[in-house]
């Protein structure tokens, strides 16, 4: 499993580091294909309709180094020093993600107690993805150059 403690605690420690204290706030953390951990978090705007997701920044590193994502967890420090939560990508980072396969694995909370997690592939968090019904050129992505083919 490429998702592992050491994966959550690097979103955890960027978290603590960029955000020491402040509730709600969170970061992620990528795992690509050759071992490499990136994490990153989202930018503050004025207007929230331009937010980006806390992994848009380390998707958009790997991109940079042409590596393949293969493991991705989101945290968020709860309020009230309650510790830090696992957040399943949004449906937009489910879309981000699928550009490096359907294998890619996503921690996901548990529904009892969302400190700890499980892994599923991307294949399992969204069966019913739309591009299944392209079987012939889609299901699995196969982006081609510059998709982390690395």
């Amino acid at each position: 499993m490429a998702i592992d403690r050491s994966l959550v605690d690097a979103a955890i420690e960027l978290t603590r580091r960029r955000f020491p204290g402040r509730d709600l706030a969170g970061a992620a953390a990528l795992r690509l294909d050759d071992g490499t951990v990136l994490t990153s978090t989202a930018p503050e705007a004025p207007n929230g309709a331009v937010q980006l997701c806390h992994e848009t920044g380390a998707l958009c590193e790997a991109f940079k180094l042409d590596r393949r994502v293969v493991a991705s967890v989101c945290v968020t420090a709860v309020d009230g020093g309650r510790g830090f939560w696992v957040l399943a990508p949004c449906g937009v980072c489910q879309e981000r993600l699928f550009a490096h396969g359907p294998d890619v694995e996503v921690g996901v909370p548990l529904p009892e107690d969302p400190r700890r997690w499980r892994t599923l592939r991307l294949r399992d968090v969204q069966p019913h993805w739309f591009a299944r019904v392209f079987p012939d050129d889609v299901w699995p992505y196969e982006g081609g150059e510059g998709a982390g083919d690395g």
